[in-house]
């Protein structure tokens, strides 16, 4: 998401619940963009803007991208003490347990991210069905 230029709209740590049997809660250094989420290790160095660094392929695949296109909804809100809980609901069914310090605003932040990153999916899609509605309607010249 970074590489294609996208700018970070909100920077800064969540905790995100392993899938693992004992579900510990994990720090991640995380950046919003318009695109979706990026989850980093929080000792991982930061992704390149715009350059092309030679590095092994590991350390990429442990920056985890969950992008709006496969996301479903941001749920189940909680506040407990000082953390607020959420969870992102993925297209394929699969859910992600984060926390937050209250006063941090994560899940309003994704939330609204992600509902205009749908409307401007659903403007484009619009246009280009009447663009095809138009081409399709247009005289082709005499025959």
């Amino acid at each position: 998401m970074l590489e294609s230029g996208c700018k970070a709209v909100k920077e800064g740590m969540l905790e995100k619940r392993s899938d693992g049997l004992l579900q510990l809660w994990k720090k991640k250094r995380c950046i919003l963009t318009e695109e979706g989420l990026l989850l980093i290790p929080p000792k991982h160095p930061p992704p390149p803007q715009q350059q092309q660094q030679q590095q092994p392929a590991e350390p990429a695949a442990k920056i985890k991208e969950l992008h709006f296109s496969n996301m479903k909804t941001v749920d189940c809100v909680e506040r407990k003490g000082k953390y607020v809980y959420f969870t992102v609901v993925m297209a394929e069914g699969k859910e992600i347990d984060f926390r937050c310090a209250q006063e941090q605003g994560w899940n309003a932040a994704i939330t609204l991210q992600m509902v205009q990153y749908k409307n401007r999916q659903a403007i484009l899609a619009v246009r280009s069905t009447r663009q095809k509605q138009q081409h399709l309607a247009a005289p082709h010249g005499p025959r």
